[in-house]
């Protein structure tokens, strides 16, 4: 049995202390890994549903091939993951605020190792993706203007709680305009929220893009046995 508890790294943070910890969940018999911004959960181990849907829902409303991935928000790395795991995919830009998270996966501290900094396809970013949507060269500083197929966000914990203030104007109708040209024609644009669904963001999706719908996850809850619905929204380019 592995300890208790455990802080594998602690670092001070623009936007607050950062830690990953790994702690024993007696309850189930489990190692759980947890992402903190102080005191607040980011991520844990124990619930990725939501994480991987967003990648194969996002994957499975493109067709073709030598898919262009980017992924906003690297965790624990489950999204990213599951892109990776479609064959259609070509090449995965995955761009992270703090640069601890993408340490933690180039040193081999998360669940999976290194397996994201490992893969040919995928390149780590440490970059704003709020900065990037809102501007015109985007995400990926090797490659100015670059377009994707399509872009899975999981930052925020929904369109209305933020971690900070700097993304609140993204969810407007206007910044989800600037992002959408960073999209090919016809690309999508996947979200990720740990609320249900809002049809108000939903409509609002529906004025910038020319299809929209929320995808709601229900999975079970192990600590509190009960079901726990979260939401994935998509949104396609015209």
């Amino acid at each position: 049995m592995s300890a208790f508890f455990e802080e594998l790294d602690y670092r001070p943070t623009p936007i607050g202390p950062v830690s990953l910890r790994r702690r024993r969940e007696l309850r189930l018999d489990v190692d759980v890994f947890e992402i903190m911004l102080g005191d607040e959960h980011l991520m844990s181990s124990l619930f990725t549903a939501s994480e991987i849907a967003l990648a194969n829902l996002g994957i499975a409303a493109l067709d073709g091939v030598g898919l262009e991935v980017l992924v906003g928000g690297l965790g624990l790395g489950y999204t990213a993951e599951a892109v990776l795991a479609h064959d259609r995919v070509g090449a995965l830009v995955v761009v992270d605020y703090l640069e601890a998270v993408i340490d933690w996966h180039r040193t081999g501290l998360v669940p999976m190792g290194t397996a994201l900094a490992d893969d040919p396809r995928c390149r780590l970013v440490e970059a704003d993706f709020f900065a990037g949507a809102a501007s015109e060269t985007g995400f990926d500083p090797e490659t100015p203007g670059r377009k994707f197929d399509a872009i899975l966000l999981d930052i925020d914990h929904s369109p209305e709680a933020l971690l900070d203030a700097r993304s609140a104007s993204f969810y407007g109708s206007d910044g989800l305009r600037a992002l959408a040209t960073h999209l090919k024609p016809g690309g999508i644009f996947g979200l990720w929220s740990d609320d249900r669904t809002d049809p108000a963001f939903t409509e609002r999706l529906s004025g910038v893009f020319s299809e929209a719908s929320a995808e709601p996850v229900t999975f079970h809850n192990p600590l509190q046995d009960r079901p726990f619905t979260q939401t994935v929204y998509l949104a396609r380019r015209d």
